[in-house]
């Protein structure tokens, strides 16, 4: 049947992209590199050294994770074909609707793994952490701030991520006035650090009893979570450490003890704290992390050779103009200025549907180091 011969043929135009990206994962390195660290565990006294071993361990499920993947793709697309080709044997046109969606969901996630492949930057594997803060206007700032962070709540869940907030400071009457999420998977950072910038709302305010149009805008500041496998060096007596107690939403108290830490880095001003753990150890611990993570990536941003050279001036991240718009009101639309990406259903955006517009941010990035 005629309808079945185009889908087929549509489907098999996808079998060199399906190839290109095999080459892309490198994919025969990976399999070498298992069974390198599988042979390494079978050395005597591997597991005598539990760090090691565990690196190790993890090493190879990612390794696995993503050959695992590249294969399940492969299986769809074979069973894609066959399904077409029985269905044309069978001249059955009502197995045309089930063959078409069986390709479309192979071609949808072909180009995700395949823009994964765009994330080869020294740190778009780690995990990220996301700081937002509220712009000027008040409670409406706040609690636009505070529908950002749901925002980003909701992709992570869609993506299998885990989503935790490890610091906050509450609105006057409603919302956010900052926030601190880390977002914990692969690639996590690769994917969120295009949302870094000033995001702009537009709505009618429910906080203005004159029902007046508000515009409102907060700013996120992306990084990557920098673990013990990569040294930085700070002088102890640059930090000034802090401890308070912790607090939930509306000033409940969900620690009677000094456990919150807050870790100033005094040559820049720069404050990291984390009031979520349960002690103060691990509160300074992550306050730590958070505090390398941000000296990091100034220095990689300023092309500095070392983090003492980063001055106070140069701590902050520009707001500089904004990425995005989110416009509720007169007509519903989310757009990206950096792309001309947009997506007219507004409530699917903030419910974290935002593959689009970071999928769009790759491509682009990705045509201009082909265009240098």
């Amino acid at each position: 049947m005629l309808q079945y011969e185009e889908l087929r043929l549509s489907l098999t135009d996808y079998e060199e992209k399906l190839g290109q990206l095999r080459d892309a994962l490198g994919l025969d390195a990976m399999q070498t590199e298992i069974a390198d660290l599988e042979a390494q565990t079978a050395e005597d006294g591997f597991w005598n050294d539990l760090e090691r071993s565990q690196k190790v361990q993890q090493r190879i499920s990612q390794l696995k994770n993503k050959v695992g993947a590249y294969q399940a793709l492969k299986n769809e697309y074979d069973d894609a074909l066959v399904l077409i080709e029985l269905a044309d044997e069978a001249e059955d046109p009502d197995m045309f609707e089930e063959c078409k969606s069986s390709v479309d969901a192979f071609v949808q996630k072909l180009d995700a793994m395949t823009l994964s492949t765009l994330l080869s930057g020294e740190y778009d594997a780690k995990n990220a952490l996301l700081t937002f803060h509220a712009g000027a206007g008040g409670t409406e700032a706040q609690d636009w701030t505070q529908m950002l962070v749901r925002m980003y709540q909701r992709w992570g869940e869609k993506h299998d991520f885990k989503v935790t907030m490890i610091d906050f400071l509450d609105g006057d009457e409603a919302g956010l006035k900052s926030a601190v999420l880390r977002v914990e998977g692969e690639n996590a950072y690769g994917y969120l650090k295009s949302e870094m910038g000033v995001h702009r709302l537009v709505r009618i305010s429910p906080f203005d009893a004159s029902g007046r149009r508000h515009t409102s805008f907060a700013s996120l500041e992306v990084m990557p979570e920098i673990d013990d496998t990569v040294e930085v060096e700070i002088n102890p007596d640059d930090l000034r450490v802090d401890y308070y107690r912790s607090s939930g939403a509306g000033g409940q108290k969900v620690n009677k003890t000094s456990s919150a830490v807050r870790i100033t880095h005094i040559p820049t001003g720069i404050v990291c704290a984390c009031q979520v753990e349960r002690s103060q150890h691990q509160n300074r611990e992550v306050a730590m992390k958070m505090l390398k993570s941000k000296l990091i990536e100034i220095k990689e941003r300023e092309h500095l050779d070392k983090i003492d050279d980063i001055k106070g001036e140069q701590r902050e991240i520009a707001w500089g103009s904004q990425i995005r718009s989110y416009v509720f009101m007169p007509y519903t639309l989310a757009k990206d200025h950096r792309t001309g990406f947009e997506n007219g259903n507004i409530n699917a955006v903030m419910d974290g549907e935002l593959d689009g517009f970071i999928n769009a941010y790759l491509k682009m990035e990705s045509l201009k180091k082909n265009a240098e």
